[in-house]
């Protein structure tokens, strides 16, 4: 797992995992462990999941990388304080799943909480259960 940052800003944690690396065959088996994960969590909620791959080969203007095979987001929240209004702008948090040829590649922005991101982060790994 490394840490880039995306478009210059976004510190955002990613992993990319050979498919022979794991058991998992496609995104929906990877989001329904991810969802076990966070149901298991004493504070994390599942909120929803969005089919980025859906919603944008839908569109007239939308355009796909030919090396993305399918794509979605998995929204969760950690959020166990608000201490003021503004945490609502860097919440909830999203797991983005995408489908490569011969891989996928897992990752999600980093969290303004060391805890949630040490959880996610340790979920995201065990996917290469190989």
């Amino acid at each position: 797992m490394k840490q880039i940052t995306v478009m210059e800003k976004y510190p955002v944690f990613t992993i990319e995992i050979a498919k022979n690396e794991t058991t998992y065959n496609n995104v929906d088996e990877i989001i329904t462990y991810l969802k076990t994960q966070i149901e298991a969590h004493p504070v994390a909620v599942v909120i929803g999941v969005f089919d980025h791959y859906a919603h944008t080969s839908g569109l007239k203007v939308g355009e796909i990388s030919e090396n993305i095979k399918d794509a979605k987001n998995l929204i969760c929240c950690f959020g166990k304080v608000l201490p003021k209004p503004e945490v609502l702008g860097v919440r909830p948090r999203s797991f983005g799943i995408a489908e490569m040829h011969k891989s996928f590649v897992i990752s999600f922005l980093e969290a303004p909480n060391p805890d949630a991101n040490a959880a996610m982060e340790k979920w995201v790994k065990a996917i290469a259960n190989k």
